[in-house]
């Protein structure tokens, strides 16, 4: 099984940007821990704070299932929805805060039509959880 995880715009700096909000835990330990967690699963990882960038990665990968934190980009990006519609690929969405208790202009997603679910407000946990759906015997 391959699994890609993307990761948008400032999640580059989990573990120092807002840790009440997103925790502690670095972008490069929340990768290390899911290799350990899932040994048979083969890893992909990118992160980028541009667009353009997250719409390329998605639409070359040859992945099983992506996970996706799309960050800001979630209530803002038709081209990324686009994106996730244009492939064959499942992609499930996942936010370590619960989006719905935000701002109220976080509380629309307007990738979450085009994925076949999402995961919010269980930290870091909920990248686990997607991954642990992928390999799921009743994941189809």
């Amino acid at each position: 099984m391959q699994i890609l995880v993307v990761n948008g715009p400032n999640l580059n700096l989990l573990g120092s940007r807002e840790p009440d909000l997103y925790g502690k835990t670095t972008l490069s330990e929340l990768e290390v821990g899911l290799i350990k967690a899932f040994p048979s699963v083969e890893f992909a990882f990118f992160q980028s704070n541009h667009e353009g960038e997250l719409i390329d990665v998605l639409q070359g990968s040859k992945a099983d299932g992506i996970v996706l934190n799309a960050a800001g980009f979630t209530h803002t990006s038709v081209a990324l929805r686009d994106a996730i519609a244009s492939i064959d690929i499942p992609v499930l969405e996942v936010h370590i805060s619960n989006i719905a208790a935000r701002e109220t202009f976080r509380h629309q997603s307007v990738i979450a039509a085009e994925c076949i679910g999402s995961i919010v407000g269980l930290g870091i946990k909920g990248y686990h959880l997607a991954v642990e759906f992928f390999l799921s015997p009743h994941y189809e």
